[in-house]
């Protein structure tokens, strides 16, 4: 590439997730005004406003140091561009003319009064017509993802965001919903980042008893038809895991098909669900066996980004927060990737208490919540509380039964289907979810 003789630095920030020729348009300009360093950013900057990047940001990285328009690529780690700005002081910011309205309204006005401070000046070009990132992501949905990128999402979103926000889905339309639902809110992106292939909810719809008499087999059939059409994350529940000579096989086959994490319990025996008040009979692993299975789950795994996530039964049990305590700590050296504390009191103390305990641990690793009994608790409480993940674990299943008995009651009263007609969805909008 020749030299540019103004040598003036030029800055452009981009996500980059997909280039486009809107993008090189851009970066042409932007070479012609001098030497054009990109901000790229990061996965943590881009999650406040949409969703996070197809691509990794070294995978974006290297992409951007291969065009000839580009001298430099530094990171980006906030939408805000003004600390960049400062440090590198360019005399021109160059940006499409498409962020005069909506999210990035602020942030370009922000621009704007940060080059103000030394003479610099806001380059916008014209929208390039008919070219959307948007439009060429969901042509890429509709062709899908690799096992490996959507498995690699879950880690990624651990390190981009506050909060990963977890729904549980038991067919693939609700996995459909999971994908394309996403909410705008003070100038904030907020949507689902994953899936919960939830034990409970998989047996239920199938007409069957919350006790494992789903097979792991019949699971991922059920699981691979919700991959078919998302490219969102999925935590497989997977009980206890059964027993340690299998789990191995488990980790494989949900690894392989492109699932980004398993939780284990730590109880033994014919499954009671854990919400139940009577949980008699119902007996803890002792904690040296339930590490030699957590050590059997990450030998069997291949990729660094799948996730072993120990799941802590001791307070569904009855017994005090030093027993959790313990167990996170023991499970956490051997190897679990993170640490979900369940409970089924209706208010969050216990769990709040133990996360304060654990966070001063040496082996703090991440901790997962789920607010099935306590549900007045806020995403903004559990991050104050250190917590990384929140699995909505049921709702989904909660939301499809009542529903249904609703159409069918009106139905079976009316000997006619009209009364509820403004009630359901129109099958067109179901259809057009499906593309």
């Amino acid at each position: 590439m020749k030299k540019n003789k103004s040598k003036k630095s030029v800055y452009v920030a981009f996500s980059a997730d997909i280039l486009h020729e809107g993008h090189i348009n851009i970066l042409k300009k932007a070479n012609k005004l001098g030497e054009v360093i990109v901000g790229l950013l990061t996965d943590q900057a881009i999650a406040n406003y949409k969703k996070i990047p197809h691509l990794s940001f070294k995978q974006r990285e290297i992409i951007l140091k291969n065009i000839r328009y580009v001298k430099k690529v530094v990171p980006q780690k906030t939408l805000d561009y003004s600390i960049n700005l400062k440090k590198i002081k360019p005399k021109y910011v160059v940006h499409g003319d498409d962020w005069k309205t909506g999210i990035q309204k602020k942030t370009r006005i922000k621009v704007m009064k940060t080059l103000k401070k030394w003479g610099g000046k806001l380059v916008e070009v014209p929208y390039t017509k008919n070219i959307s990132s948007s439009k060429i992501k969901t042509k890429i949905l509709e062709t899908g993802t690799t096992p490996e990128i959507r498995k690699s999402k879950l880690t990624r979103l651990i390190n981009a965001k506050e909060i990963v926000r977890v729904l549980e889905t038991h067919n693939a339309i609700g996995g459909l919903i999971i994908e394309n639902l996403s909410e705008e809110q003070n100038n904030r992106f907020y949507e689902f980042d994953g899936m919960w292939s939830s034990s409970l909810t998989d047996s239920v719809s199938r007409g069957k008893p919350d006790n494992q008499s789903v097979d792991i087999s019949t699971r991922l059939s059920g699981l691979n038809e919700i991959l078919d059409v998302t490219t969102k994350p999925v935590i497989f529940d997977a009980d206890n895991g059964g027993r340690i000579e299998h789990i191995s096989y488990t980790v494989k086959s949900l690894e392989r098909a492109g699932v980004s994490a398993i939780v284990i319990e730590d109880k033994v025996g014919l499954k009671k669900n854990s919400l139940f008040k009577d949980q008699k009979n119902v007996n803890q692993d002792k904690i040296q066996n339930f590490c030699r299975k957590i050590r059997a789950a990450k030998k069997a795994k291949i990729s660094n980004d799948f996730m072993i996530i120990a799941r802590i039964e001791s307070l569904i049990l009855g017994k005090n927060i030093s027993d959790a305590l313990k167990r996170a700590n023991e499970y956490s050296k051997a190897g679990a990737d993170a640490i979900l504390i369940h409970s089924k009191e209706k208010n969050p103390k216990e769990i709040f208490l133990f996360a304060k305990k654990f966070r001063q641990s040496r082996y703090f690793k991440p901790m997962v919540a789920v607010p099935s009994t306590y549900s007045k608790t806020t995403e903004a409480q559990l991050i104050k509380n250190g917590f990384k993940i929140v699995i909505y674990a049921n709702h989904m299943m909660r939301a499809a039964y009542p529903a249904m008995t609703e159409a069918a009651k009106s139905i079976l009263r009316n000997k006619r289907s009209s009364q509820i007609e403004s009630k359901i969805t129109p099958i067109k909008e179901i259809l057009t979810l499906i593309r």
